[in-house]
């Protein structure tokens, strides 16, 4: 594997990695996305000088699928109302009354996950003179191994924390 090539291991008890032709009702493809992979990779060691791409993801337990129904919000805050507010500092229309704007929604995800991902990064336009490719790797590797983030990274969406 090259200098900068890294290799992952991520679980997590749910994924989901929402199909997108399906919104009503969310339901994961069967196995990781490379954008949720590269997500989960950003979240350790994100900077402007690197991009990552994902060679191969590996799933490491069998699929198995189970159905969850989740309260959500129906309505969002129009942007208008945002904008208005931060005009005028006029936090009027700003609220949500959540008991009367709740829906339960299902959400068909997969359980007990587990993925090897394979990646490696490429230095963009951005990375300066002292940034290299051996510090880049080394500060990932770092990183992963002591489970420092920057956010916490998820399998799909944010209620599922790798």
């Amino acid at each position: 594997m090259a200098a900068n090539g890294i290799r992952l291991l991520v679980k997590g008890r749910n994924a989901c990695f929402t199909r997108p032709e399906m919104k009503a009702e969310r339901v994961s493809y069967d196995v990781m996305t490379p954008s949720a992979a590269r997500g989960i990779l950003e979240a350790i060691h994100w900077k402007p000088a690197i991009r990552w791409i994902i060679d191969r993801i590996h799933v490491l337990r069998p699929v198995r699928f189970v159905s969850v129904r989740r309260n959500e919000i129906a309505s969002k805050i129009p942007a208008a109302n945002v904008r208005r507010a931060m005009k005028s500092n006029d936090l009027r229309g700003l609220g949500l009354h959540v008991d009367e704007d709740r829906q339960q929604r299902s959400m068909l995800c997969l359980a007990d996950v587990e993925y090897g991902i394979e990646a490696h990064f490429e230095m963009t336009r951005k990375a300066g003179p002292e940034d290299n490719p051996g510090k880049h790797a080394e500060m990932f590797r770092r990183r992963a191994s002591r489970g420092q983030c920057f956010h916490q990274p998820c399998l799909g969406v944010r209620e599922f924390p790798a």
